[in-house]
């Protein structure tokens, strides 16, 4: 089982994984082929940057964040099941399902609260700093998760682990600070 790409942004790897089935770097199950052909990276790279682009204009970018929660849901769940192979259908997808799609949903619920919680702080002209750190972000652990994949799924959860501890730790502090 190879990990492909691991979306924040959505399009973002997707189109990693497109230019990596197309250079040989990346084989898919069989009717998956169709990822590494020009259609294909042609649409994720015009979608790539419609993505990129929305995302650095204030409010428009939660507005996208909130419209591309399924579809980063769905770019997980699909580019998982196109990785997997060597195992029966209900079980592919089932693996999709719960480690692409669930991976997706909780990077994407992450990146919709810390973009909310930038708007609510800055008006939405602190939000340039999230959509760069998430293009970065994404870039990278798209082309690791191609390269090397279980580093790729190690940084995910360092990641993981920090927001929860920072989250964590934040309502704690908000929960001493209101008192008894």
């Amino acid at each position: 089982v190879q990990t492909c790409a691991l979306p924040i942004c959505v399009f973002v790897p997707m189109l990693v994984m497109s230019i990596a089935v197309r250079t040989g770097q990346l084989e898919l199950s069989d009717g998956w082929s169709w990822v590494g052909g020009w259609p294909a990276i042609i649409s994720f790279a015009v979608a790539t940057v419609i993505e990129i682009v929305g995302f650095y204009v204030p409010w428009l970018d939660n507005l996208l964040d909130t419209m591309a929660s399924p579809a980063a849901v769905i770019a997980g769940t699909v580019a998982t099941a196109a990785c997997v192979s060597e195992m029966s259908p209900l079980l592919q997808w089932s693996t999709a399902i719960i480690a692409g799609g669930g991976a997706a949903g909780l990077v994407q619920g992450t990146t919709v609260f810390t973009r909310g919680a930038s708007s609510a702080m800055t008006g939405g002209f602190g939000n340039f700093m999230v959509s760069t750190l998430e293009l970065i972000m994404s870039l990278t652990l798209s082309v690791l998760a191609v390269v090397v994949p279980v580093v790729a799924l190690f940084v995910l959860a360092l990641v993981a682990f920090w927001v929860v501890r920072r989250h964590l730790g934040h309502r704690t502090r908000q929960a001493a600070s209101s008192g008894p």
